[in-house]
């Protein structure tokens, strides 16, 4: 398959799974970017079970072909699949609101690895009203012609960084989980994620002294439209609580200072994606979350990006909130933490004269 991958951080790790299996990835980036990928290609670091060091895979001589593209550079109707893989309010930004624009119109099958759902994605659930929610996002005009059969969801689980002190061609894996995601309503467009994920598992990495390995972060393809939802009650019981009044906490804090506060918080949000059609099976359990969450020990990108000055952050926990109401369904610390992060953009907007 040719793949078009909008995002090339938190993108080349998909970009690199599927290279190793023998597609071919287009990152779409800044002219910048662009020029070091064609002369370095990517780095991906990651950690294998039952090795201490990290493997590092670059993108040079792997089966698939890497390339990269400024958005303005991009035909969408070449691609096989489309991957959004960038935060929601960064498909604003002139030349990429063009590109998702020109996706739409080319109806090209897009899988979003978005921690924010796309609002087609929310009109394929049923008895959701996706115009109620349009307040969560920073430019929801920007999805309106896109065909809902046409958009899925994967969670993005598996965490990610670029090293501040490495170039821009570099990411750090630092939770090796699998990207979860849910079905197309065509199962030909749905055929080549099930394609996609058995390639992926199919691969045998070699390393420098001759040994195969199994690399970590797969596909996972799920006949349920809610799986990908299932990190919604991670980002408002960890994520969003890192924010507060005077500054900001880690992960590991705001989830393990109040656990019993944690497990409401995140039994609630569980408890309305069921409201909504989820089976309870579609969600992973608190206490695998809780544990998870003793290695975090670093505030959430959300976060950071609001006390480094953000004008915009993916509004995750207005959407709950939002959603929470169509059901007649509210919770007081999510109110709280909504109150928060608003009065955090709101000063931050003051100070910038956005």
């Amino acid at each position: 398959m040719n793949i078009l991958i909008l995002g090339a951080s938190y993108g080349s790790l998909l970009a690199t799974k599927a290279m190793l299996a023998g597609h071919d990835a287009t990152l779409v980036c800044t002219a910048g970017t662009a020029a070091l990928l064609a002369a370095e290609g990517t780095r991906v670091r990651m950690p294998v079970r039952g090795m201490d060091s990290l493997v590092e895979i670059s993108s040079v001589g792997l089966p698939g072909v890497l390339s990269a593209a400024t958005p303005d550079k991009v035909d969408p109707a070449r691609f096989d699949l489309v991957v959004l893989a960038m935060q929601e309010p960064q498909y604003s930004s002139d030349g990429v609101r063009q590109l998702l624009e020109r996706i739409a119109k080319a109806r090209v099958p897009a899988m979003a690895i978005m921690n924010m759902p796309p609002l087609p994605y929310l009109a394929r659930l049923p008895g959701l009203s996706p115009a109620a929610l349009e307040h969560c996002y920073a430019e929801p005009e920007l999805w309106a012609s896109f065909d809902p059969a046409l958009i899925t969801l994967a969670s993005p689980d598996p965490q990610a960084f670029r090293p501040p002190e490495e170039a821009k061609n570099v990411l750090q894996v630092s939770l090796p989980t699998n990207f979860k995601v849910a079905a197309f309503d065509d199962p030909e467009h749905t055929r080549r994620l099930v394609q996609l994920q058995d390639d992926i598992r199919a691969v045998r990495y070699t390393l420098p002294d001759g040994k195969p390995v199994e690399l970590p972060v797969h596909v996972r393809v799920f006949d349920s439209l809610y799986v990908p939802l299932a990190k919604w009650a991670m980002l408002v019981t960890g994520n969003y609580a890192c924010v507060q009044e005077e500054g900001m906490r880690s992960i590991r804090e705001a989830v393990h200072d109040d656990i019993e506060k944690s497990r409401e918080t995140y039994t609630w949000v569980c408890a309305l994606c069921e409201k909504l059609g989820a089976d309870p099976e579609d969600m992973v359990p608190f206490e695998k979350y809780a544990k998870a969450a003793e290695g975090l020990a670093k505030p959430s990108s959300g976060a950071r990006a609001l006390f480094g000055g953000a004008a915009n952050i993916e509004r995750v926990d207005a959407l709950v909130q939002g959603v929470g109401r169509q059901f007649d369904l509210q919770l007081g610390v999510l109110d709280e933490i909504v109150a928060r992060v608003d009065a955090r953009l709101a000063s931050n907007r003051s100070a910038s004269g956005s």
